[in-house]
């Protein structure tokens, strides 16, 4: 009877171990909720199911996504917002009140298995969320075990810009000004908790700011013979998304904890952009994507060439196009689905569908920069109430951004509201986008290739 006992406890460990091993290889996906035409969450439960996630990550503690996440068997991931950092930092019972608000409710029937502090919070100009991060989490954690929440790893999803150094990847260094007071106490803390390191990773961006130094297919993780060799380590990469992995491994290292997990909180790949960002498109986010599946979704796990084998959980970002997230336009194209429901392009994310049972993707258009001239108009769906308030702001900047719309001006005729914006932001984009302007106004303008200029009213422009 001991033999087999000792047999079936063996047994049940490597079952245990194994029944992990497929938990932690499946893809999930980001819910982000920043649009003003998405599905109910019912039904958005009900898509993110359809695409065979098995597990979800929102950005809050929504009760009604929750509510609605209970008894399936997704995994979830809820956030703690940036904004009570720094007060959660100092007072460990607002800290307790925040999570018996907010989590103990749906605990255990939602399977609520990752609680993060703020998001992305290192990407911030300085501040003093920086130095009270890694304080909030540890209360935050404190109030997780008080309440009996075991099941819940506590961290906080950082993104690349964390590092200042990262090619090649054995090169991976911290930033100078977090290195010491705030990654190495965050690495302590998951060392301990055994939780995991959460980031945020997008070659899509690394190779739009170097498209020409950078090889598309390398970035898609699609190129059949690019190879990148580290001559620190003598690693040879395949991929741009294993390279950027492994400069986080490296740092880590570098900071005396290499063997911390790195679960990725995010990547993805824009499905559509402005006129003015390259690769943004169907072919493109769907050969990433797929591929990403592919690598995480392989048995036995793949891994990266610094960490063979080991598996990094992974959610993609994200299930919708949401139409109301501020910045370029790609911002809002990172979607799976459109907001009606329907799919951009096919995806299963448990990686069991084969390529041959995908539709044919449509040709990508814009993998080279566009050259030539772009002007900033109002969108076809703009909100006409609110013009007047960007108009003002575009106008309000100084340097005579606004003189040819004014009584006598080139521009004042037709003196109607979306005339003269057009020309406020078109001004407003070419005098301020060398110094971080955008074209963009709360979603109410997107850029165009099509001249409004008319007789001897001439729009300024961008080139690019």
């Amino acid at each position: 009877m001991g033999c087999l006992s000792t047999l079936l406890l063996l047994f049940s460990l490597a079952f245990a171990s194994f029944s992990s091993a497929e938990i932690s290889s499946q893809v999930g996906i980001c819910y982000g909720q920043l649009g003003n035409n998405l599905p109910i969450p019912k039904n958005s439960v009900d898509l993110i199911k359809g695409l065979k996630a098995k597990r979800v990550k929102i950005y809050d503690t929504n009760p009604q996504i929750l509510e609605a996440l209970k008894s399936t068997n997704l995994q979830v991931s809820v956030m703690v917002p940036n904004e009570l950092i720094n007060n959660i930092s100092t007072n460990q019972t607002l800290a307790d009140q925040w999570v018996k608000n907010n989590v103990v409710p749906f605990y255990p029937h939602t399977m609520i298995r990752y609680l993060l502090v703020g998001n992305e919070i290192l990407s911030s100009p300085l501040n003093t969320t920086w130095f009270n991060l890694v304080p909030a989490i540890r209360k935050i954690r404190f109030s997780v075990k008080k309440f009996g929440l075991g099941k819940i790893k506590v961290g906080t999803p950082l993104a690349i810009d964390m590092l200042e150094s990262s090619f090649p990847p054995s090169n991976g260094t911290f930033r100078s000004d977090i290195s010491e007071k705030v990654m190495k106490p965050l690495l302590h803390f998951l060392n301990r908790t055994k939780s995991f390191f959460f980031i945020d990773v997008y070659p899509y961006f690394a190779w739009a700011a170097q498209p020409t130094v950078i090889n598309l297919d390398y970035a898609m993780l699609d190129s059949k013979n690019i190879t990148v060799s580290d001559p620190g380590s003598g690693l040879v990469y395949t991929n741009l998304l294993d390279q950027m992995i492994d400069a986080v491994y490296f740092a880590m290292k570098r900071v005396g904890y290499p063997d911390v997990r790195l679960f990725i909180a995010e990547t993805g790949w824009p499905n559509a952009g402005g006129v003015d960002q390259i690769g943004a498109n169907i072919y493109n986010a769907a050969t990433y994507n797929r591929n990403v599946i592919k690598k995480f979704t392989a048995k036995p796990p793949i891994g990266t060439p610094a960490k063979p084998g080991v598996v990094v959980p992974t959610l993609l970002f994200a299930l919708y196009n949401e139409n109301q997230k501020p910045g370029p336009g790609t911002e809002r194209h990172f979607g799976l689905l459109y907001p009606n429901g329907t799919n951009v392009y096919g995806i299963d994310l448990s990686g069991k569908t084969p390529e041959s049972e995908y539709k044919a993707l449509p040709r990508a258009r814009n993998n080279e920069p566009y050259k030539g001239k772009i002007w900033c108009v109002v969108g076809r769906n703009a909100n006409a109430s609110e013009l007047g308030g960007a108009i003002s702001y575009a106008c309000g900047q100084g340097n005579r951004t606004c003189d040819e719309i004014r009584p006598g001006g080139k521009c004042y005729n037709p003196n109607s509201l979306v005339s003269h914006a057009n020309y406020a932001f078109s001004s407003y984009w070419s005098q301020f986008k060398s110094s971080g302007g955008t074209c963009y106004f709360s979603g109410l303008t997107i850029p165009t290739k099509k001249d409004p200029s008319y007789g001897s009213c001439k729009f300024p422009s961008v080139t690019l």
